[in-house]
């Protein structure tokens, strides 16, 4: 008769073992070697049943700007990514799957399931990425459900709480909340909301990162996001991965190989390469605790290819909203539920994901916002092959692309028929008139709908003091006279070239309550320019203010591993400079840096203004 699992307990002392009846009573130490064996053996029956009865962890990598066609699985010959490819013959792999056309939007629809202008999402930076406080995402509900939850990378769904990950449903995190990082050897990263320095190429950082939660938390359910920020630029890589590329002339081109960048492809491939290593660090790791076949994998990326290179010959890349900008592998593998090898066809979208995860866990989600996904797992687990039509909207600004299952309405309203032409090269419209005239008008509505949303989150002031520490990074503020950015790109950029007195750095802020708080400004200074007096005020009202003594001039962070001939991106190290005790009115405000009295050539070059909650008193009411 089966014990139960209980019973273990009792094993030497009182229950009956199989096979001790032929046992002398005189060979003591033999019946005690199989009492204890049987012990043992029930000891991991009741670890295999409790298992069993604990719900999957998940693990969901995403990688930024890594195209459909960066994969060895879809006949990509210039790379080998064999740990990737594992997933799909392991698992489950999904032949038109859709994203967004740029990062932020892409991971606002699979945290929340919903299309990013309802969340508050519109662009990449300068706030446009922010995901609106009363969202609710994946995290939140895994949380919710008792699930240890981290996530490891580029976060770019805001910064200041309460939109940094740590409060939005995630317990650790450790990575950049920013779009793009300027720098991927050792950079300055957040952690927890604090300053540290990372150890090593951040890819491989983040995934031991990653390795090192699953590690802790084996013995619970845990939700893992590693999104991981390659091959995104600045295309630096170790010559580890990248000296086989280094003179290789690709065999597979774009489909206009005359727009392709070589050098560029070069370091793309060594960086797919490095992904798919530190993905088969991670799935190493799963198998080596045991817990691989309790645990669902995903994978995707959050747009089409940084730039031209091969991508199955489709339309598009990042930033358009054509096959090539939008189509993303996804692949799921999850032992004994999802059978191996399966392909799904269906068209399904990021929007799918929260939705489809939860029902696999058995989470009962029901945020408080319509979701626009639908649950994917029919069609993961079983055979199912008839389902629902639907329709699929990309948006970017106003224009909007619709794909259905056969066809797609590009933004300038050509109807393609992707069943047969995946590089939408023949326009079909007159042969489908009814098919494009409802189609347009769809994205009509769309259009429609999705702009009310982006005029209602449009000039949104960045949140101060809803947590005890508030960061004002240079990308979030306005400059006014002289003053220049580091780079054409605000995010991961500092301000510099401040050389007028009348010079100003703004933020538009909304303040949680009113208070003291500490100022702190984040600064580089040159030999001569020392002096300067630098002022922070908040509406013109009360002002706080220190005088720059410390000559602090670091060099630009060596770029000798970018791997490309035009770079734009400049990092340095940075001190704090201690303005003092500023006060600050609940509601919205404008925050003023200026620069007093300029001693020398130049005031300083700016990254941040950090504001931190003082503690009242209690003496205060």
């Amino acid at each position: 008769m089966r014990r139960k699992p209980q019973d273990a307990r009792r094993c030497v002392t009182d229950v009956p073992c199989p096979g001790m009846a032929t046992v002398g009573r005189h060979r003591w130490v033999t019946k005690f070697k199989m009492r204890m064996l049987c012990c043992l053996g029930l000891a991991l029956l009741a670890a295999i049943t409790s298992h069993a009865a604990q719900p999957p962890n998940v693990v969901v990598i995403l990688t930024d700007d890594q195209g459909w066609g960066d994969l060895s699985l879809h006949g990509n010959t210039n790379l080998s990514t064999p740990h990737i490819d594992g997933l799909a013959r392991d698992g489950c792999r999904f032949e038109n799957f859709y994203v967004c056309q740029v990062c932020a939007p892409t991971r606002a629809e699979f945290l929340t399931g919903r299309y990013y202008p309802k969340t508050g999402v519109s662009g990449v930076s300068r706030g446009q990425e922010r995901l609106n406080a009363d969202e609710t995402t994946l995290a939140d509900l895994f949380r919710s459900a008792g699930y240890a939850t981290g996530c490891f990378g580029k976060w770019h769904n805001g910064t200041q709480p309460p939109l940094h990950p740590n409060d939005r449903g995630f317990d650790e995190f450790y990575g950049f909340t920013s779009g793009h990082w300027g720098h991927y050897f050792s950079p300055p990263l957040d952690h927890n909301g604090r300053r540290v320095r990372g150890n090593g190429f951040v890819v491989d950082d983040f995934t031991n990162h990653a390795i090192e939660f699953i590690k802790a938390h084996r013995q619970q359910p845990f939700f893992c996001y590693l999104p991981l920020n390659t091959p995104h630029s600045p295309m630096m890589v170790a010559d580890r991965f990248y000296k086989r590329f280094a003179d290789v002339d690709p065999e597979l081109r774009h489909r206009d190989p005359s727009r392709e960048d070589v050098m560029m492809t070069r370091a793309a491939l060594a960086m797919c390469e490095n992904i798919d290593w530190n993905v088969g660090r991670l799935l190493k790791t799963l198998e080596d605790l045991q817990i691989s076949d309790r645990t669902l994998v995903v994978f995707f990326c959050d747009n089409g290819p940084n730039s031209f290179r091969y991508n199955g010959g489709m339309k598009g890349r990042k930033g358009t909203i054509d096959e090539g900008g939008l189509r993303s592998p996804l692949l799921i593998r999850w032992p004994g539920k999802i059978r191996a090898g399966k392909q799904v066809t269906q068209v399904a979208a990021a929007i799918d994901l929260l939705p489809t995860l939860t029902r696999c866990v058995g989470i009962d989600a029901r945020p408080e916002k319509p979701l626009d996904g639908v649950d994917l797992t029919p069609l993961l687990t079983g055979d199912q092959t008839a389902w629902p039509a639907r329709a699929l909207f990309a948006i970017k600004n106003k224009q909007v692309s619709v794909r259905t299952q056969r066809f797609r309405l590009d933004a300038s309203g050509k109807l393609f028929d992707i069943s047969q032409d995946r590089g939408q090269r023949v326009d079909v419209t007159d042969r489908f008139p009814d098919e494009a005239a409802r189609l347009s008008a769809l994205a009509t509505r769309h259009s429609e709908q999705m702009q009310q949303h982006f005029d209602r989150n449009r000039q949104r002031p960045f949140h101060v003091g809803f947590g005890p520490v508030t960061t004002l990074p240079a990308r979030d503020g306005i400059a006014h006279g002289s003053i220049q950015r580091s780079s054409k790109a605000p995010n991961n950029s500092f301000f510099t070239h401040w050389t007028r007195d009348e010079d100003a750095i703004t933020w538009d802020i909304q303040v949680a309550e009113s208070g003291t708080y500490e100022a702190i400004l984040y600064y580089t200074c040159a030999a001569g320019d020392q002096g300067v007096t630098m002022q922070l005020s908040a509406d013109g009202g009360e002002a706080t203010r220190a005088v720059v003594k410390r000559v602090f001039d670091p060099p630009l962070y060596d770029k000798s591993l970018e791997r490309v001939g035009k770079s734009h991106y400049f990092v340095k190290d940075f001190i704090p400079l201690r303005l003092g005790a500023l006060s600050l009115t609940r509601g919205r405000a404008v925050l003023r840096l200026q620069a007093l009295r300029i001693q020398g050539k130049r005031a300083v070059d700016v990254h941040s203004v950090e504001l931190v909650k003082r503690e009242k008193s209690t003496s205060e009411p």
